[in-house]
Formats: C-alpha cells, sequence, structure tokens
C-alpha cells in the first residue's frame, strides 16, 4: 500500500473532528466499476476525501468516525481464495486498518446497520456529496435518501470542514505536485517533439497519455485538437496541418493521486505566423502578469479581471475591440473571446474537491459568484491564502456560432467589432496554463522547469 505515514491520516481526521461537532461521519470509497461486463472493469480510482483522511487505494472500503463516541471503524472485506488466484495476496483488513491508525473493523455486510441504528435514534449521519451511481444506491439503501436528494441533504458541516482542511496543501502533498508537475513537463514536451505537418492528433495524444501512465495515470482525459476554439475537445481524429493551432490541455496524476494540469498552444506546422504570434503573445501575457500578481491576501476574482483587462487591451491594438477598456471588462464583452475562469484549485483532484460544488471550494461568505457570462465560469474566485496550488489559464477563442449568436443579439457592439472578429472565424484558440502555488508572499510555478511558452521556446522544441 503507497501511503504517506500513518500519523498524517490520524492528524487529519483529529483535525476533522474537531470541526465537526456530533453525529457520525460516514467516509464512503470508491467501489470496482464495470466497463461492459462485470469482471472488466475501468481503471480503478478511489475517491479523494477517502485518500486524503485514510489513505487507502483498495474498492470496497467505508469508515465511520463516531463524535460522540470518539471512535473509528473501518468497513472492508477480506479476500477470498479466489480473490487471491485472480490478484495476489492482498492485506487483510485488519493490516489496512492499521496502516491508516485505525483501531476497529468490521465485514462491510454489517455497515448498513450500524447506520440504520444510529438514524432510529436520531443521530446525524454526515456523508459529502456522492458522484459514483453506485455508491448513491447504497445510500438509498442505508440512509433512505433518494438518489436526486442526496446532492442536497449532504452534511454543509461535512463539506465546509472537508474543503478547509483539503484547500490549504501540507508538504508532503505539495512535493508529489511537483512530482505530477515533472511528468506533465515531459508530457508536453514530447508533444512538441512530434509536432509537426502531416503528425496525427491521435498519435500525439496516445504518446502523452503513455508517458502519463508511466508515472501514474492521466489526471484527465487528453484535451488535444486544432479545432482549439472548443474549450474542452476530446476529439483526436485530425492530421497537423501548417498554418493552424494545436490546443493541447493535458495533465498527469501521480500514484498517490496528486495531479498536474498544464496547457500549451503549439504551431502544427512548427512555426507561427505573424497573426498567431499577436493573440499568443496576448494570453501569454495575460499568463505572466497573473503569476506576477497572484498572493495571499487578495481574491483570484481580481486577478482574473485584471488578465481579462490585458486581453481587451491587446484585442483592441489589434481592431477586435473599442471603447473604454475598464467599462468593457465591467460589461463582459470580452468573454466573447475569453468566455472562461482564469484557473481552479488543483490537488488530489484536477479540479480540486469539485464533487463538493466548486461554490463551496472556490467561493465563501465574503466572495460570491457572478452570474455575468464568462465570469460566472470562473471556478476560484475567493481570496487567495498560503498553500493554496492553482492553476492560470488565460485563453483567446473564435468560437463561430457564439460570435454569430451575439452579433444577431447586437451585444455589446460598442465594444466588440464583429467585422473583424469575423475575419477570424477559423483561427482556432490559443490557451496557456501553469500551476501555481501561493506563498508567504507571493506565488511561485510549480515544477522544476517551466514548459517552453514564449513563441521562439515553443518553435525551438518543435523544430529540435
Amino acid at each position: 500500500m503507497l501511503m504517506f505515514s500513518k500519523e498524517i491520516y490520524i492528524q487529519r481526521r483529529l483535525r476533522l473532528r474537531e470541526q465537526v461537532q456530533s453525529g457520525l461521519i460516514l467516509l464512503l470509497g470508491n467501489h470496482e466499476a464495470p466497463m461492459n461486463y462485470v469482471a472488466n472493469t475501468y481503471h480503478f480510482r478511489q475517491d479523494s476525501s477517502f485518500l486524503y483522511f485514510l489513505g487507502l487505494d483498495e474498492p470496497g472500503l467505508a469508515a465511520v468516525i463516531d463524535l460522540d463516541a470518539g471512535g473509528e471503524t473501518l468497513f472492508g472485506t477480506d479476500a477470498t481464495v479466489d480473490d487471491v488466484v485472480w490478484m495476489g495476496v492482498q492485506p487483510t483488513l485488519r493490516a489496512k486498518a492499521d496502516s491508516a491508525g485505525i483501531a476497529a473493523v468490521s465485514p462491510y455486510a454489517t455497515l448498513a446497520g450500524t447506520l440504520r441504528a444510529a438514524v432510529e435514534k436520531g443521530r446525524t449521519v454526515h456523508f459529502l456529496p456522492p458522484y459514483r451511481s453506485y455508491n448513491k444506491i447504497l445510500l438509498h439503501e442505508w440512509l433512505g435518501i433518494p438518489p436526486a436528494a442526496q446532492k442536497e441533504q449532504a452534511s454543509p458541516a461535512l463539506i465546509r470542514a472537508v474543503v478547509a482542511l483539503r484547500i490549504k496543501k501540507e508538504l508532503c502533498e505539495i512535493a508529489e505536485i511537483e512530482k505530477a508537475c515533472a511528468v506533465g513537463y515531459r508530457m508536453h514536451l514530447a508533444a512538441m517533439a512530434q509536432c509537426r505537418a502531416g503528425a496525427k492528433e491521435s498519435d500525439i495524444a496516445g504518446a502523452i497519455e503513455g508517458i502519463a501512465i508511466a508515472g501514474g495515470a492521466v489526471s484527465f482525459p487528453v484535451i488535444l485538437s486544432q479545432n482549439g476554439e472548443t474549450l474542452h475537445n476530446h476529439d483526436h481524429s485530425q492530421t497537423l496541418t501548417d498554418g493552424r493551432l494545436l490546443v493541447i490541455d493535458a495533465g498527469a496524476e501521480t500514484r498517490l493521486h496528486y495531479a498536474s494540469d498544464y496547457t500549451r498552444t503549439l504551431p502544427a506546422g512548427g512555426r507561427f505566423t505573424a497573426r498567431q504570434k499577436e493573440i499568443y503573445n496576448i494570453v501569454l501575457e495575460a499568463n505572466n502578469h497573473a503569476v506576477c500578481t497572484a498572493k495571499p491576501g487578495i481574491t483570484y476574482r481580481s486577478v482574473h479581471l485584471e488578465a481579462a483587462k490585458i486581453i481587451t487591451c491587446g484585442l483592441q491594438a489589434l481592431g477586435l475591440m473599442t471603447g473604454d477598456a475598464d467599462e468593457s471588462v465591467a460589461a463582459g464583452a470580452h468573454a466573447l473571446f475569453f468566455p472562461h475562469g482564469l484557473g481552479h484549485q488543483m490537488g488530489l483532484d484536477v479540479h480540486d474537491m469539485e464533487d463538493m460544488g466548486e461554490n463551496y471550494v472556490g467561493y465563501d461568505d465574503e466572495t460570491q459568484r457572478a452570474e455575468q457570462f464568462g465570469l460566472g465560469s470562473l471556478r476560484m474566485g475567493r481570496r487567495l491564502q498560503e498553500g493554496f496550488c492553482i492553476t492560470v489559464e488565460p485563453g483567446i477563442y473564435f468560437i463561430p456560432a457564439l460570435i454569430a449568436q451575439w452579433k444577431s443579439d447586437g451585444k455589446l457592439s460598442r465594444f466588440i467589432n464583429y467585422p473583424k472578429a469575423e475575419e477570424y472565424i477559423g483561427f482556432g484558440g490559443v490557451r496557456l496554463e501553469d500551476d501555481i502555488l501561493i506563498t508567504a508572499d507571493g506565488c511561485r510555478l510549480l515544477g522544476e522547469r517551466r514548459i517552453p511558452i514564449t513563441t521562439d521556446d515553443v518553435e525551438a522544441a518543435i523544430n529540435g
């Protein structure tokens, strides 16, 4: 079992106890998920909060923390001889509990009775919002809560406590994220080495996925496409064509499941055109400015808006936008070209704790999510604190359907030169993403080396 030291998990659960006052805490691990028949399963991925508090990376486990009596119990099932035939010798439930510092163990089949008895006594069972269908079925059977109501009835006290603990990364976690960043670096360098006219997107995607799997896993399905105006484009069916841009958004996950997340935009023919450089360098300026600006005590929403202003001023210089830059950003006109947020939390999940709900993770009582198009897609707006690991990923995109809709509606036409914008249809998009750690007095890029990002360095990496 690959874990941090037992004491780390014990201390994490003690801190969790301090923040949730009474009742039972149910930490529900994941189960194997069949791909197309029961014995052929998807690659197993443990629940991230279960990993955070117990470190146990095997299916079919759950833990209950009794906040009133003070006990902790690990529920699971010991391997049978048939299991050993197919999977080899497995650690016992007792050995798993010992490795996580848990005193009591019980068969998984007894968990239902434990929870039902608590409910009958009027005790609160705290659980996190489930996202796996099988776990939703179990919660329905155990607690009588229909799957459609489980997200709403999940424990706000437990969610807030888990977010408060997981959001600031410990030194051991930062070290793991750095490992994931090192693999991410190799992935993107390999993509640059293979980026040439005539190459297949699928070949490049396969090559970088292989690098990630060698170090653990991909942290999310690879986004790699010359149609970069589609923000999350997982189609890899095209052949690279000179004059087009290739957006690659890809990261790695270590064997302890900590993630990296990088994006680079490459000239498919090996050299940027003059027009591509103009757009690319606006995005690069926004990225660099955000990295220089992010620090404890300021909101990430303010950093996002500064990046939006840089994008707006750059597009004004090219004749794509007009008017006062501050008024334009306040109105959200830049979102025609930059329709997503500047970044998100990162850790055990590439979008860390998104299963809890973004408003718990990226926002708080002080900073509320906006409803404005574009700004409303900012996953992380709250005030920055030392220990946050977040992404910085500004972009500019020319999305034909969005341009057509806004033009038809006459939306914000005082700020947007629609005829000029239409000249860029077919351009694609540019996104540049780095991972940063908020430090005591600013931030630093994660990873030993920055993936080539200037146009000169990108071209040099592609052309050897």
